[in-house]
């Protein structure tokens, strides 16, 4: 008896069924489901050029079920909200959390579609956890959704046969971005703790006259 594979069921239906197959692989990968969207887009192009899907209808359909799953994500984030609210709601770091990501959500949510994909559900979980808009969440959901699909969808389509190469490199750039990133922000995070105390007590020593 053979292993069940989510990703080889879902790119033999791409190849058996077209569009329709990728944007469900998408939507299930939008809602956190282990299925490596960015592999679906890639094959997408790359089966494109084969002439083996219509690269009109599958960039419509893959944008649909991406932007349909981040949106419900984002709904899963936003009713837990009252929760959130309750159990973390008076805490300094979440408020400031919430004022940080009103003022840079948008970004987030655009470099989380296609650049540090690893980091899109959280965002989404966050963004409706703490009240941002979801128009302003759509509006760059949308954009973010287009460019993964342009630039890797691209990418497949160019390289052709060798999209599963491609595919493999670019999951390990994503991945050690992901660490920087991570590492990045743990620095900051420790300097700007051990810089309050200092800040702290100069500001407790008195003035010279």
């Amino acid at each position: 008896m053979t292993d069940f594979s989510l990703t080889d069921f879902l790119l033999t239906g791409m190849i058996t069924y077209g569009a329709p197959a990728l944007g469900l692989a998408l939507l299930i990968g939008a809602l956190g489901l282990p299925v490596p969207g960015t592999l679906f887009v890639i094959a997408a192009g790359a089966f494109a050029r084969q002439g083996i899907i219509h690269w009109a209808d599958s960039s419509g359909l893959g944008l649909l079920g991406a932007v349909l799953g981040d949106s419900a994500s984002y709904a899963i984030g936003r009713f837990a909200k009252g929760w959130v609210e309750r159990r973390f709601g008076q805490s300094a770091v979440w408020q400031k959390a919430q004022t940080t990501f009103g003022r840079r959500g948008g970004l987030a949510i655009y470099l989380t579609r296609f650049l540090l994909t690893a980091l899109a559900v959280p965002v989404n979980l966050i963004a409706g956890g703490s009240g941002y808009p979801f128009w302003r969440f759509l509006l760059y959901d949308v954009a973010g959704e287009v460019t993964w699909i342009v630039l890797f969808g691209g990418l497949g389509y160019l390289f052709g046969s060798q999209w599963e190469a491609i595919n493999q490199f670019i999951s390990d750039f994503s991945g050690l971005l992901v660490g920087v990133v991570a590492f990045g922000a743990g620095v900051y995070i420790l300097l700007r703790r051990r810089g309050r105390p200092l800040l702290r007590r100069r500001r407790e020593q008195p003035q010279a006259e």
